[in-house]
């Protein structure tokens, strides 16, 4: 007679499941989780005299969380009654990665999910994410029918997922919950998770160090990341954009795992010295990479960032300081434009009005004498038999070699947009640079042309994303000071008024502010925040929050919040440049009293 025939708590249950088992109905009273948790298992094919898994699952080579789990445990496993009682540690994939101790049908499963074995309390605590028992018939297998389990769900203290499970087991109990081993359980649970919280910050701190090391003394662009940590510095955050970023990211998780075949380094036994990554074609920069070693491996890696030597672009005959600009956004605006601009085809700028398309198009077609059409000022342009005509200058000729540029796209009228589809169905490598400012919603022929057009595309962006350009414009859009006098500067309060402004205008408003008080100022000396129209002076407290900018706003304190105040993990988690982040939180800084509390 089983122990289960002895526990009469038990006994109506063992008969639901003999009944379930051979297909009869089941009674009333069974429990509804017990009975999807048998459900599940017949579905996935578990034979209920199983011995032992169907097949072996492998074991994992390496393991973080056997390697942290296993000197707690060591310790514990001496107080278990090893005669009755089993401890089982198992990864995320329910594997069993250590055990010890004996109970009954603990020795003959390498793996616990429900596919290998039916319903367990190992299965049911990550399922759950919390403490979970299983009691003889309710396992779903014939040899456990007198064991007793309660697991207990392994927490990362850095993401807070589950790592895996522990579970203790021991001989039928059939009395008051909680089961006896329960408090083993947790003990063994607690122990685990705060050896897992001292190595976590142990490695953290090497981190750190690595860091420091890197950036002392010095105003060196440095990056430092383990897959789940990253240390930025100030210099840095001009030149890492988020693909660089993510490319550093993939080097350090290959570096973690020991193998370097992605970027063609040497492994990490011979990696002593520096090595160079591959980075994104277009980065601006290049990167010398440290690896960070702990306790024999590696763990990340310090990366020394230096900007790529570029081909001074040419200079515009457009306004004065269009194309100046150190953001990552600016500087990567540029470079696609001049690649595409170099392989043969037409290539189509984009962006706000005022963001320097025209001066972009004339200084990547300097020197090569263009034809410039500008639509605005003659929509019909009386394109024709693949010529190009303008009513007041007469025939043009054909473009031939001659590069064309053709200014505000948007407003050609119907017949010459229909004209130049037609016209670079026949040239498809024609050399032409198109700017377009979008607005009202298309007509057909026009979004044909933009379609036709997409994928030689590149889109400027407005001033206010890259705010930080603000100081290196200033300089080149001021007109220069009459004999005698000085040039014009600015006050620390007046630059910060002027990065906080949205500028609809972009650069273009920026120009004729900076021409306005070249040319108007009375007085000597930087000029002075007091000194600004009002709409800039005044700042973003000049209004309130839209609802779009409410929501942005709480969505961009929950992840600083979720992320302890870490800018560079919330604007990962949103999605964003970390530039992007700081200078919405500077736009919100100081806005009306009723949008809430300030960031």
């Amino acid at each position: 007679m089983t122990t289960a025939e002895q526990s009469p708590a038990l006994a109506p249950l063992r008969q639901a499941r003999e009944r379930f088992l051979t297909g009869r109905p089941l009674p009333d009273g069974v429990p509804d989780d017990v009975v999807a948790a048998w459900r599940r298992a017949r579905f996935f094919g578990v034979r209920p005299d199983l011995d032992g898994p169907v097949r072996e699952s492998p074991q994992p080579a390496d393991s973080p969380l056997l390697e942290a789990a296993r000197p707690a445990l060591t310790r514990i496993a001496p107080a278990l009654d090893a005669g009755r009682t089993a401890l089982v540690l198992t990864d995320e994939r329910l594997r069993v990665l250590w055990s010890t101790g004996s109970a009954p049908g603990d020795d003959t499963c390498a793996d616990l999910s429900e596919r290998e074995v039916g319903h367990n309390s190992a299965a049911l605590a990550l399922r759950t994410r919390r403490r979970a028992e299983v009691h003889g018939p309710e396992h779903f297998l014939d040899v456990w029918q007198d064991v007793s389990a309660v697991s207990v769900p392994l927490f990362s203290p850095e993401t807070g997922q589950v790592l895996g499970t522990l579970t203790v087991a021991r001989a039928l109990w059939a009395g008051c919950r909680p089961h006896p081993g329960a408090a083993l359980a947790e003990a063994a649970a607690a122990a685990v998770e705060a050896e897992l919280r001292a190595r976590a910050r142990t490695e953290e701190r090497a981190l750190l160090d690595a860091y420091e090391r890197a950036a002392r003394g010095r105003e060196r662009a440095v990056v430092a990341l383990d897959g789940r940590n990253r240390l930025i510095s100030e210099a840095a955050a001009g030149l890492a954009s988020p693909q660089v970023l993510e490319a550093l990211e993939r080097g350090a998780r290959v570096r973690g795992r020991g193998t370097g075949e992605s970027y063609g380094v040497p492994s990490p036994e011979d990696a002593c010295e520096s090595y160079g990554v591959p980075l994104p074609e277009g980065a601006g920069c290049t990167a010398e990479i440290t690896p960070v070693r702990h306790e024999g491996r590696v763990l990340g890696l310090v990366a020394v960032l230096a900007p790529r030597p570029v081909e001074p672009e040419p200079s515009a005959p457009g306004p004065g300081g269009a194309l100046v600009g150190g953001s990552v956004a600016w500087r990567h605006a540029v470079a696609r434009a001049t690649e595409l601009f170099r392989a043969p085809g037409p290539v189509l700028v984009t962006g706000e009005r005022g963001t320097g398309k025209t001066a972009l198009a004339l200084g990547l077609l300097d020197g090569t004498d263009p034809l410039v059409v500008d639509a605005a000022e003659s929509p019909e342009l009386g394109l024709k038999d693949g010529e190009w005509e303008v009513p007041s200058a007469g025939e043009w000729g054909r473009t031939g070699d001659r590069p064309l540029l053709l200014r505000h796209a948007e407003r050609l009228s119907q017949p010459d947009v229909a004209a130049l589809n037609s016209l670079l169905e026949q040239h498809p490598d024609a050399r032409l640079i198109a700017t377009h400012t979008p607005g009202t919603s298309p007509g057909p022929c026009l979004q044909r042309l933009l379609d036709t057009l997409a994928a030689r595309s590149v889109t400027l962006p407005a001033l206010r994303e890259r705010p930080e350009d603000i100081r290196e414009l200033l300089p080149a859009l001021t007109p220069g000071p009459a004999p005698g006098s000085p040039p014009l500067t600015w006050t620390l309060d007046a630059l910060r008024a002027l990065e906080q402004h949205s500028w609809p205008g972009n650069v273009t408003e920026l120009a004729h502010l900076v021409r306005a008080l070249a040319g108007g100022r009375r007085v000597f000396g930087p000029v002075r925040r007091g000194e600004l129209p009002d709409p800039v002076r005044e700042g973003p407290a000049g209004r309130t929050l839209s609802p779009m900018e409410l929501a942005e706003r709480s969505a961009i304190l929950e992840a600083l919040r979720r992320h302890g105040g870490n800018k560079a993990r919330a604007a990962t988690a949103l999605g964003i440049g970390r530039a992007t982040l700081y200078r919405k939180l500077r736009e919100y800084q100081g806005r009306d009293a009723q949008n809430g509390p300030r960031p």
